[in-house]
């Protein structure tokens, strides 16, 4: 069983920048898709970023331009480089990976950390 833990949430200022770290442990086969999600009170969970083992990238619209998603695949480690931080960004983040089952990655396994708070207060 994959396990992901993350780390590097905490509380900072408005405008100020936070870097989350993942690693997957216990993976013995190729991870494809790695990403963040997010989850403020009272909201739905959202998809934050994605890259994929290529290294392709997709955000969402309210990150893009200041976040960065990164990967390590030798060390199965996904990054989220959040700057300009803003109090909307408030959330339990949480880290994914996606492991494809079939070539176009319609059937998959997913797995997910437990979620790293990050506050930002203004």
């Amino acid at each position: 069983q994959v396990q992901l833990v993350e780390s590097g949430g905490g509380l900072v200022q408005a405008g100020e920048s936070l870097k989350l770290s993942c690693a997957a442990y216990r993976s013995t086969f190729s991870i494809n898709v790695m990403g963040w999600y997010r989850q403020a009170p009272g909201k739905q969970r959202e998809l934050v970023a994605s890259i994929t083992s290529a290294g392709s990238t997709n955000y969402v619209d309210s990150v893009k331009g200041r976040f960065t998603i990164s990967r390590d695949n030798a060390k199965n480690t996904v990054y989220l480089q959040m700057n300009g931080l803003k109090p909307e960004d408030t959330a339990v983040y949480y880290c994914n990976a996606a492991r494809f089952l079939s070539s176009s990655g319609a059937s998959r396994m997913t797995y997910w950390g437990k979620g790293t708070l990050v506050t930002v207060s203004s």
